[in-house]
């Protein structure tokens, strides 16, 4: 059970927006864990009904399909809820080719979500969920909360606003904000398909099924992989931590990997099945380095990464193993260049 300054998540209603995604679903798996209630708005267009199959028997999720966009279903869903968190998002390679798409969800969308809780009487707290994309390449060897913000794309710029929105319902309506900036969560779930798939996923699957991981550009660049239950934890835990209100933090694992070297672990971990690399032209936006610093959350919430890297991508290799009867089926839905 999350546990902090006494206060706990047991029988809170919650509402996570964007519930049926591979972080969402992850997160509302932890609040009923911990003894929660939960209302999952999504409107499934990245979002699946299946990420949530293990409460489907489950009386205290409540599962309301409709967009963020539409003001009633928001009214709707955040009706009476003490704790909201916002991780309804398009992402960044979607961002590309559908900019405004993109933009109404991300920084519109959180807008709607946050006049609907300015009205809510029995809230406690509202965790919007932004990127550490909000931050573009890395200007330091490490990235603090204080880092210079200079998104690349219309992904990490729409975050940025929905992350101003929060900021300013806080400042100007005393709404009990805090702002959350994850690098890179990866773990089961997690997207492969279509243009909200990530590097991890996608190159898995295909290792898995005989194709070579696709690097875009050298490999150079590199990231900073969180493992999702580490994420969630973190989160459930600043919605807790009155002292968080108005603040923004990083949640990362605070170690920087090529993506050139990822391929390579992913490829020493599928050794009977993998086709090397293959190498393309890099991605529209892409960012150099992101890294890191998570101290604040360290201090305030004893952040503190359990999942190594490796540890990591073995869970997911092992989820792609456990539903192999849909290997097929996913190859198709798995596109190279999901930007495009």
């Amino acid at each position: 059970m999350t546990v902090v300054n006494n206060q706990s998540i047991e029988d809170k209603k919650c509402l996570v927006a964007g519930g049926a995604g591979f972080i969402g679903s992850h997160l509302v798996e932890h609040l009923l864990n911990s003894g929660a209630q939960v209302t999952v708005l999504d409107d499934f267009a990245t979002g699946k009904r299946e990420n949530l199959s293990f409460a489907e028997a489950d009386e205290r999720l409540q599962v309301i399909e409709g967009s963020i966009l539409d003001s009633r279903n928001v009214s709707h869903a955040i009706e009476d809820c003490e704790l909201v968190f916002n991780l309804a998002t398009l992402g960044v390679r979607h961002s590309i080719k559908n900019p405004i798409a993109n933009h109404k969800v991300n920084a519109r969308g959180s807008l709607n979500l946050l006049e609907a809780a300015r009205g809510l009487r029995t809230l406690i707290r509202y965790v919007h969920v932004s990127s550490s994309e909000v931050y573009g390449t890395a200007r330091e060897d490490s990235i603090g909360e204080n880092h210079t913000t200079f998104p690349h794309t219309v992904y990490g710029a729409s975050k940025l606003a929905g992350e101003a929105y929060a900021r300013a319902y806080n400042i100007t309506y005393g709404l009990p904000a805090s702002i959350i900036r994850p690098f890179n969560i990866f773990g089961p779930r997690s997207h492969f398909e279509s243009d909200a798939g990530e590097m991890i996923p996608k190159s898995i699957l295909r290792a898995l099924t005989g194709n070579p991981i696709l690097v875009f550009g050298d490999g150079s660049q590199e990231r900073d992989f969180t493992f999702v239950s580490d994420a969630v934890e973190a989160m459930s835990k600043i919605a807790l931590e009155s002292t968080l209100i108005g603040s923004t933090i990083n949640i990362g694992a605070g170690k920087a990997i090529s993506i050139k070297a990822l391929a390579e672990t992913i490829i020493k971990l599928t050794p009977t099945t993998n086709k090397g690399i293959e190498y393309s032209e890099p991605r529209p936006g892409d960012l150099k380095r992101l890294l890191c610093k998570s101290d604040f959350a360290q201090r305030r919430i004893d952040y503190s990464p359990r999942v190594s890297l490796s540890q990591g991508i073995e869970e997911v290799i092992r989820w792609f193993r456990d539903n192999q009867y849909q290997w097929e089926n996913w190859l198709n839905l798995e596109t190279g260049k999901n930007w495009l």
